[in-house]
C-alpha cells in the first residue's frame, strides 16, 4: 500500500524538487549579473524529469554528510558544480564576460516560480483525493 501511494506521489515529488533547483539556479544567475566573467547557467527541466521518472537516481552527484551519532539525521545537498547544469548562450555578450540577461532571467524566475505553485497545488489535489478515499472506506 505504501509503495503504491509513493507511485503516485513520485512525479510531483520529483518535479518540486527540480523546480526547487532550478530556483536556485536561476536566482544565482540573477544575484551574479555584475560579476565579471560569470556564465548563467540553467537546467534542461524536461530532459531531468524524464530520467527522474525513469527512476533513474538524480542524486548520483549529491554529497552526503557524516553522520556521528545513530540519531542523526541523514542529508543530502547538490555540489555547486553540478554536471546536469548548462551553460547559457548569450544573446549579446558583455564586453566583461558576464553571460547573464536580466530580462530573460526575470521571466524564466517568473516562470519557474508558478509551475512551482501549480506543482504544489496538484499535490494538494491528489493528497485531497487520497484522504477522501480513505475516510469513505
Amino acid at each position: 500500500m505504501i509503495n503504491k501511494l509513493d507511485d503516485a506521489f513520485r512525479f510531483q515529488q520529483e518535479a518540486l524538487g527540480l523546480l526547487s533547483r532550478r530556483q536556485e539556479v536561476l536566482a544565482s544567475n540573477i544575484a551574479n549579473a555584475d560579476t565579471p566573467g560569470y556564465m548563467a547557467r540553467d537546467i534542461d527541466f524536461t530532459q531531468q524529469l524524464k530520467h527522474a521518472t525513469e527512476n533513474q537516481a538524480l542524486a548520483k552527484s549529491s554529497v552526503s554528510l557524516s553522520l556521528t551519532s545513530s540519531r542523526h539525521i541523514e542529508a543530502k545537498a547538490t555540489p555547486f558544480d553540478d554536471p546536469q547544469l548548462l551553460y547559457r548562450i548569450p544573446d549579446q555578450p558583455s564586453a566583461d564576460g558576464n553571460t547573464v540577461d536580466m530580462d530573460r532571467e526575470r521571466i524564466n524566475f517568473a516562470d519557474n516560480a508558478v509551475k512551482y505553485q501549480s506543482s504544489l497545488t496538484f499535490l494538494g489535489a491528489d493528497i485531497k483525493k487520497m484522504m477522501s478515499v480513505l475516510s469513505q472506506g
